[in-house]
């Protein structure tokens, strides 16, 4: 985790004590149940919970440990022992290390999610408020980066909507599929602990027992949590290159807000560079990056093997750290993002109404000329507009061949820019609904 990209309250999640704190409740969880099964004593059980429910686990002290047993979870239970006393031997029977580590990851993975979700719907918001602010500001809409149709910017803002709306499905999915626990022994037969221990940690840690379990939770479903933070990266990702393509000096029709203050170059005082979109387009790649891993976790020897283990403590934390800084970033920048409609306008007006081309290809197979011919009639006068050699429109009315299907009046007709908006309101109730 790098503290120039992490807000802190997905930090804390990650935190060692936040862990040890888990790692705690998992196994006095697993004692009361243990208790009322009469495995152990129920006196055993409440000793556990009196003595370290509110203690400050000493992550000096476990490090020090581990650095004799070399090994995590030995090494908490041992200092876990020294704040519980004799009342410690009870603690983590029949269980095996795995059903402590992996049934804490998913509790931090779950509750990671939350937070997400919740920066999901900051970035929702931001998007349907500019949306409908700019649902009939018209653009120019692009394919391969070059003028095609009229658009809105108030489309370009509901297609992102629409692509976070998915996201937020797919993350409460990614959520559930993770939310599993796992207290079932060595190689996850059971055979040293009741199940019905596994439900009852369950769901004191808001979590589902995992059905099968083979000594590790099945790392299928993490591949599908890691996926899941990667689509939505590349979803941040595809509207921060929209936003840096638009603030280009040639283009320039939306603009990251640029404070009082800021500075754009140390070399050149005029620049006021989309530096928060780059920044996206970085974080974004980070996060995808641990895909890969993730989808590879899920093939491990046999029962179990530890491969998996290194790249979870890395992938955990920094997927999610940093997903929740550009989420919460993105939503910002959507918010105070400035618009320029004139310099949309100017733009659209570039081509000299070539973007009616296509109106007048199909008006003209309307009234008789086969598509190949409507082609090339309204090509051969389109392209001197590319060269800046005339108006598309004057060029039509002065081509007789084109003459011979539409009068000036029809010609002039296909020049409506108000006839490219004429579904948008069927647009944002799809995507909004009536609202």
């Amino acid at each position: 985790m790098i503290p120039r990209y992490t807000r802190p309250e997905m930090a804390s999640i990650w935190e060692p004590q936040t862990r040890f704190k888990i790692w705690f409740e998992i196994e006095a969880h697993a004692a009361d149940a243990l208790a009322e099964l009469g495995t152990i004593p129920k006196e055993a059980a409440r000793t556990v919970w009196a003595k370290a429910k509110n203690a400050t686990f000493d992550v000096a002290r476990i490090d020090e440990i581990e650095r004799e047993t070399k090994h995590d979870v030995i090494a908490f239970l041992t200092h876990l022992a020294e704040i519980v006393g004799p009342e410690a031997r009870f603690v983590h029977q029949g269980m095996t290390s795995s059903d402590v580590l992996d049934t804490c990851l998913n509790v931090q993975l779950t509750r990671a999610a939350d937070l997400l979700l919740a920066d999901l719907d900051k970035v929702l918001a931001a998007l349907k408020k500019r949306a409908f602010e700019h649902k009939m500001t018209t653009t120019i809409g692009r394919s391969h980066g070059i003028h095609a149709e009229p658009v809105t910017f108030g489309l370009k803002l509901a297609y992102a909507y629409a692509e976070f709306s998915r996201a937020k499905e797919r993350l409460i999915a990614a959520r559930k599929e993770v939310a599993t626990c796992a207290i079932s022994g060595a190689v996850g037969t059971f055979a040293q602990i009741d199940p019905r221990v596994e439900e009852h940690v369950a769901k004191a840690m808001g979590l589902v027992p995992e059905p099968i379990s083979t000594q590790v939770i099945p790392r299928d479903r993490h591949a599908m949590y890691f996926s899941t933070l990667g689509v939505i990266a590349s979803s941040v990702e595809r509207i921060a290159v929209e936003i840096r393509h638009m603030q280009r000096t040639e283009v320039l029709e939306a603009e990251e807000f640029f404070s009082e203050g800021q500075k754009g170059s140390s070399a050149m005082p005029h620049k006021r560079n989309p530096v928060l979109s780059e920044n996206l387009t970085g974080l974004s790649r980070m996060v995808r990056a641990y895909v890969t891993p993730a989808l590879e976790n899920v093939v491990l020897w046999h029962e179990r093997d530890i491969s998996h283990s290194s790249a979870e403590r890395m992938m955990g934390p920094d997927a999610t750290v940093t997903l929740d800084f550009a989420l919460v970033r993105l939503a910002g920048l959507i918010d105070k993002l400035l618009v320029y409609p004139a310099n949309m306008q100017k733009n659209l007006d570039r081509l000299g109404g070539l973007v009616h081309s296509q109106r007048v290809l199909l008006a003209l197979t309307q009234k008789g000329a086969s598509r190949e011919d409507a082609y090339k009639l309204v090509q051969r006068n389109a392209m001197p507009v590319w060269r800046g050699e005339g108006d598309f429109l004057q060029l039509l009315k002065q081509d007789a061949e084109v003459k011979k299907y539409l009068t000036d009046a029809e010609i002039e007709e296909q020049f409506d820019l108000a006839y490219h908006l004429k579904h948008v309101d069927t647009i944002f109730k799809r995507v909004f609904g009536e609202s």
